[in-house]
């Protein structure tokens, strides 16, 4: 079977940061506005009192000091609570086409090829701007690519999920090369007024070029071993907001339409099914867990990647086999795991194996080999 591999990645991060500190100090002032005004209903028990949040508290449940956002005043403002992303005409590209074309040029540059070389773009992202146009099909156009182009959306493993579609795709002749990219603006869906999850996601965009090894030219080649892909439904992370909400207007507004979830079930739920299917995986291709130079896992929390990687090795993990961007970047859902080995591969020398793997609603979880070339 022809072989397939990564020669190229790329990165977009907004310019602006947001430190735990600063986002504290925004939820806490809407608290105390919240229940100064709503004190005699909470006197009552009618309401609960909102409970104010700390950085302690945010980097204890999650491993998270910072994130980057697309627009920090409006998520700041105690009144609003909502990045501000103006609406844009038609006629010009969207938000997502525009971070998508910077992680995408930086992919193509250390791929060393260019948009005529590549013959697909996918799109797999959690939270997409739109239904349609795809914006696959819009960063196509933007880049002056040629071919093919769609969206898809399996949350958080969307990255993962992908790299398998794009390598079929090469390895069954419809495309010399993929370039696979993870827009999310996972600000836009994020209750900033819920003390449990207020913190919890950042924005970036990731981009991967596949393409058939027989023609790669790049320095920074990762041989697609192996992917393995599992689903296993679960309501235990949701959005509800979608197309269909403008039918019953008594839900519009409501807070499942944005992102909730029950954290500790899904901590309970997720850990085992990552560390079995990614066991099992590398098992299956012969390949000993010990031997595994680099773990570049979904970035969601710290907590759940040490007990992933503890439950593989059977101890904690060096930094340097199992990397953290979460710390800065917080949960940037399908972009988290691409920008982990995006910013530690370099180091490693030919032969060295490594595990990207991400996972999340659905449940969702891919695992992908990768042999440095």
């Amino acid at each position: 079977m022809k072989k397939v591999v990564i020669s190229g990645t790329g990165l977009f991060t907004p310019a602006q940061s947001i430190s735990n500190d600063e986002l504290v100090e925004a939820f806490n002032t809407w608290a105390q506005q919240f229940n100064a005004e709503h004190a005699a209903e909470i006197a009552s028990g009618a309401i609960e009192a909102q409970p104010e949040s700390s950085s302690a508290f945010i980097e204890k449940a999650s491993g998270i000091k910072s994130r980057f956002v697309i627009d920090k005043a409006g998520i700041l403002d105690p009144q609003r609570m909502v990045p501000h992303i103006p609406e844009r005409s038609n006629d010009e590209w969207g938000i997502l086409c525009e971070m998508a074309m910077v992680a995408a040029k930086e992919a193509l540059q250390r791929a060393g090829r260019t948009a005529a070389d590549i013959d697909g773009v996918i799109v797999a992202c959690s939270n997409l701007q739109r239904a349609y146009p795809a914006i696959a099909i819009e960063v196509q156009a933007a880049l002056g690519i040629e071919g093919f182009a769609y969206d898809m959306n399996v949350a958080c493993s969307s990255a993962t999920f992908g790299i398998q579609a794009a390598t079929n795709a090469i390895q069954s002749g419809q495309a010399r090369a993929i370039l696979m990219v993870n827009p999310e603006i996972c600000t836009g869906h994020l209750n900033f007024r819920d003390r449990d999850s207020h913190f919890i996601f950042g924005d970036a965009c990731t981009a991967v070029i596949l393409e058939a090894a027989e023609q790669a030219v790049s320095k920074h080649q990762f041989e697609v071993v192996s992917t393995k892909l599992l689903t296993q439904f679960s309501n235990n992370i949701r959005n509800n907001f979608g197309y269909l909400n403008r039918c019953a207007e008594d839900g519009i507004g409501a807070p499942d339409k944005l992102f909730v979830q029950e954290g500790r079930k899904v901590f309970r739920d997720v850990c085992p099914m990552v560390a079995s299917l990614i066991a099992e995986h590398l098992a299956s291709n012969q390949i000993d867990v010990q031997s595994v130079q680099r773990f570049w896992l979904h970035q969601a929390n710290l907590n759940m990647n040490l007990l992933i990687t503890r439950k593989l090795l059977g101890r904690d993990a060096t930094a340097s086999e199992a990397p953290v961007i979460l710390d800065t970047y917080a949960n940037t859902s399908s972009a988290g795991s691409v920008i982990a080995l995006h910013l530690h591969q370099d180091d490693l020398a030919s032969g060295a194996i490594g595990v990207l793997s991400s996972f999340g609603a659905g449940y969702s979880i891919g695992s992908v080999i990768l042999r440095k070339c």
